[in-house]
């Protein structure tokens, strides 16, 4: 799932909302390249259709924020794997057709 704390990068408009929900697919980590020098690393997704859910109705559902005061922490560095629970939670929450987390 793609978390999104603001509409703007940068901005403080407290969006905190799931964007977009898929699963990484198999394949090797590559650089892409954004221009100014900017190249972060990227792994190919294969995106599903959803809607924007907010984080907020589900901080107490999920494996990963339920009982941490600090649960935005772990969002802020990027890429890292969530239960199947979770995967399917925020799936729910987003009208996202899910089959599982699995390719």
């Amino acid at each position: 799932a793609y978390y999104s704390p603001s509409t703007v990068l940068g901005e403080k408009d407290g969006l905190q909302s799931f964007t977009a929900i898929g699963t990484v697919r198999q394949g090797e980590v590559y650089e892409g390249v954004m221009g100014g020098g900017f190249t972060p690393t990227r792994r190919d997704v294969h995106w599903r259709e959803a809607m924007e859910a907010p984080i907020k109705p589900l901080l107490a559902k999920l494996d990963f924020t339920a009982g941490k005061p600090n649960w935005g922490y772990q969002l802020r560095f990027g890429l890292f794997e969530i239960s199947e629970d979770d995967f399917q939670l925020i799936g729910e929450a987003m009208g996202a057709r899910l089959e599982s987390a699995a390719i």
